[in-house]
C-alpha cells in the first residue's frame, strides 16, 4: 500500500532519489532556476520589478489596497523572484490582493539577520498603502514569522506553506521523512548553519511568546520532515489566543505548491490553500 497521495507524487519522489555528485551553491541555484523555467507561466497581470529601501521586489498588482509580502523558500540559500513567480501570480489572482515578492539576501553570502532586515523594510513600505499580510514557504516562512513578530506595523495575517519553524530540525517527522522525500534534512542542516552560524541568536518560533501575533493559515504536508514543527506552531498560536487554521495534506511531500503542475493531489491541496487564503484576507 502506497503512502503517497497519488502515483504522480510517488513518481516525483522516486525521480528525486536518483543519486548524483555533490553540487556547489551556484549549481544548486541554476538547477532551481531551470525548474522555474519549466513551470507554466501563470495568470497574466501587471507585474513590475522595483527597489524598496534598496531591496529588490516584484509587485503583482491587483485592484485591492491590501498587500501580501511574500518571502520565498529555498533553505535560506536558494530561491529568488523567478523561482516563485508562479506561486506569487496564483496567490495574487486567487486573493485579488497585490503580492510583493521579496528578493531578500541569502546565505552563505548574507547570514542572519540580513533576510529579516529586508523583510521588515518591505513590510513597512507595503503597509503605507493599506492592510498588509506576510506570507512565505519553507525557510521563507521562518523569515515571515520572525518578521510578523518584529514588524512595526499591524499585520492582518500570516500565510505559511510547509514552514520551517525549528532550526534544530527535530521531531518524529524529521526522523521519518528526512531522507528520500525530496527535502534532505542533512543538507538543510548545513544550509541553516550558513544562515545562522550563531543559532542561539536567532529567535525560535516554537519558544518565544506568541500573544499578539496575527492570525495564521498554515499548510503542512504529511510526508514532510518539517511537518511536526508546523503542527507545534499552530498549537502554540492557539494556546496564546491567536487564530490558527492548520491543514496537513496527507501523502504529499515538502512544498507541494512548487510541483502542483506535476501532481493532481498537489494541485488540489494548493487550490484549497488559495481558497482559504482568500477567505482570511477578505
Amino acid at each position: 500500500m502506497t503512502i503517497f497521495a497519488d502515483a504522480d507524487v510517488e513518481r516525483f519522489v522516486l525521480d528525486s532519489r536518483v543519486p548524483g555528485p555533490p553540487l556547489t551553491v551556484a549549481e544548486l541555484r541554476e538547477g532551481s532556476a531551470a525548474r522555474a523555467r519549466a513551470r507554466p507561466a501563470g495568470p497574466a497581470m501587471p507585474v513590475a520589478d522595483r527597489l524598496v529601501a534598496g531591496v529588490p521586489v516584484r509587485v503583482y498588482e491587483q485592484e485591492s489596497r491590501a498587500r501580501v509580502v511574500y518571502l520565498h523558500g529555498g533553505g535560506f540559500v536558494l530561491g529568488d523572484l523567478d523561482t516563485h513567480d508562479l506561486v506569487c501570480r496564483r496567490l495574487a489572482a486567487a486573493t485579488a490582493t497585490t503580492v510583493v515578492a521579496v528578493d531578500y539576501r541569502r546565505a552563505p553570502e548574507h547570514p542572519f539577520p540580513a533576510a529579516l532586515d529586508d523583510a521588515l523594510a518591505v513590510l513597512g513600505w507595503a503597509a503605507e498603502a493599506g492592510p498588509v499580510a506576510v506570507a512565505g514557504d519553507s525557510a521563507g516562512a521562518f523569515v515571515a514569522v520572525l518578521a510578523a513578530r518584529r514588524a512595526a506595523v499591524p499585520l492582518v495575517a500570516q500565510l505559511l506553506v510547509c514552514p520551517l519553524l525549528d532550526l534544530g530540525l527535530g521531531g518524529a517527522s524529521a526522523e521519518e521523512f528526512g531522507r528520500g522525500f525530496t527535502l534532505d534534512v542533512a543538507d538543510l542542516r548545513e544550509w541553516v548553519s550558513w544562515w545562522a552560524p550563531e543559532a542561539h541568536a536567532v529567535p525560535n518560533p516554537l519558544h518565544f511568546a506568541l500573544e499578539g501575533m496575527p492570525p495564521a493559515l498554515i499548510v503542512a504536508a504529511g510526508l514532510d520532515p518539517l511537518r511536526d514543527g508546523a503542527v507545534r506552531y499552530a498549537q502554540r498560536l492557539r494556546a496564546a489566543g491567536v487564530g490558527a487554521e492548520l491543514r496537513v495534506e496527507p501523502g504529499l511531500v515538502h512544498n507541494h505548491p512548487m510541483y502542483a503542475q506535476l501532481a493532481r493531489s498537489a494541485e488540489r491541496a494548493y487550490a484549497g490553500f488559495l481558497t482559504d487564503a482568500a477567505a482570511i484576507l477578505r
